[in-house]
């Protein structure tokens, strides 16, 4: 008997319905996402009390946070090309390990300088996650599916910083603030082991490199049991292009919208930075205890995280520009506002929370257009050259952040003047969808994206 043809194993996937194969992959990425969210975010909470006990100036913090951020843009930018070349799995499970590791470590610092290193080399870590772990959610994800499997899941990341909000609010009180750093530390060292032992690898970085087919094969069965594991080849039909990967990111019509992509990070991730770690200190400034600090700046996460939800089913409906565009223009107001709601927590609240439903629940989106932009071999390495662009954002912003707050701005200007990359982003994303459509000329195959867009 003749053996079957050549399986496409993107077609299988496509076409199959969502097992607990495939569950298990979301949920682990989701666990590490969570975490990784939670050991991004967590020195905005924590920074009051550090404050206190040290006996330190708030600027120096705003250097920490720059440290961290500066560690991202490392890790988002080198190791994404590396997970390119050597796989999704090595570089999530590596990565998820280490930062558990190093989180711990940070929990037994006693000075600033010691702060400062560790949060960088942990941002290394944390840098590599999203990128990796958006680019597997949606190589394992169906078609019809893909855009919102990767926003509601890589909102874990959101769903884990609006965690550490409410766990450095029970346990900073009762326990210090190290006590957070330990939580933050534990989970993801028994997430990433688990992740050993059950994280497959992309099933379309496998066939592209023509490596391990004989795991494709056995995962591919649990994906779809009908598939017949002797088969003569498997194939992906899409490009497969030699040298630096980032080279590739300007090549083929990506240009503009690789540049595009770049801005909105960039201006979207210093918004969202900048606002994170300074909102805590600043509520506290203008005499909210402690608790009511980190409260507020978890009701921003929340935001984030339903706002998340509500985006995806926008836009698997209405497409990623119209629906970013409104977003990112009801960031630039929400924002705004956050200065002029301080004297009342109630307002201070909802503005808040709207804030983080269109800044932080829009960045997913952002990462799920870049992931349909680019093809299996640049998937990761575009995703994470936009968010390592945006880091450079995230390490501008809290340091604006803390100069003018040593130069006395008011709240109400400090967020004024937050506000402003909301309304580029809001520009960028606007135009492109003529981007979009210009790589899809030159490169029909590679962007699925300008399909979407509009």
């Amino acid at each position: 008997m003749d053996k079957p043809g050549p399986i496409n194993v993107a077609d299988v996937i496509d076409n199959a319905k969502i097992g607990g194969f495939q569950i298990r992959m979301f949920v682990l990425c989701a666990l590490s996402l969570i975490m990784d969210g939670f050991d991004v975010q967590v020195m905005g909470f924590v920074a009051p009390p550090i404050i206190a006990e040290w006996g330190v100036p708030r600027t120096v913090l705003g250097v920490v946070f720059a440290a961290g951020n500066f560690g991202m843009l490392v890790g988002a930018l080198g190791f994404t090309m590396l997970a390119d070349r050597i796989g999704r799995r090595p570089v999530l499970v590596g990565a998820t390990l280490a930062f558990s590791m190093l989180t711990l470590a940070t929990a037994m610092t006693s000075s600033i300088q010691q702060l400062l290193v560790l949060r960088f080399i942990t941002g290394v870590a944390l840098g590599c996650v999203i990128p990796n772990a958006t680019a597997l959610i949606g190589e394992y994800s169906p078609r019809r599916k893909r855009v919102t499997l990767m926003m509601t899941i890589t909102v874990g990341f959101t769903a884990g910083a609006a965690m550490a909000g409410f766990v450095s609010a029970w346990l900073i009180e009762d326990f210090g603030w190290r006590s957070v750093f330990y939580f933050g530390g534990s989970v993801p060292l028994v997430v990433g082991v688990l992740m050993y032992f059950f994280l497959p690898e992309s099933l379309q970085f496998l066939v592209l490199r023509r490596r391990n087919l004989d795991k494709v094969g056995k995962w591919l069965v649990q994906i779809e049991p009908t598939t017949s594991p002797d088969v003569t080849r498997y194939v992906v039909h899409e490009e497969q292009r030699q040298g630096v990967p980032a080279l590739h990111l300007v090549r083929d019509g990506r240009a503009l919208g690789t540049v595009l992509l770049w801005i909105v990070n960039f201006m979207n991730i210093l918004v969202l930075y900048s606002v994170s770690n300074w909102l805590p200190t600043v509520v506290n400034g203008a005499g909210y205890s402690t608790t009511t600090a980190a409260l507020v700046g978890a009701v921003q996460q929340v935001g984030g995280t339903l706002g998340t939800f509500a985006l995806a089913a926008l836009i698997s409906r209405q497409g990623f520009v119209p629906v970013l565009t409104a977003s990112f223009a009801v960031a630039c107001v929400s924002i705004a506002m956050i200065g002029q709601s301080l004297a009342s927590l109630a307002l201070l609240f909802v503005v808040v929370f709207i804030a983080g439903w269109s800044v932080i629940g829009a960045q997913p989106g952002v990462n799920a257009l870049a992931a349909t932009f680019y093809p299996t071999y640049l998937r990761s390495t575009g995703i994470g050259w936009g968010l390592g662009i945006g880091r450079i954002g995230a390490i501008v912003g809290p340091i604006l952040g803390g100069i003018f707050l040593s130069r006395q701005w008011t709240p109400g200007q400090l967020f004024i003047a937050a506000a402003t990359p909301a309304f580029v982003s809001c520009l960028a994303i606007f135009a492109f969808r003529w981007a979009a459509r210009a790589s899809a000329t030159e490169a029909p195959g590679a962007a699925v994206a300008a399909t979407r867009t509009s």
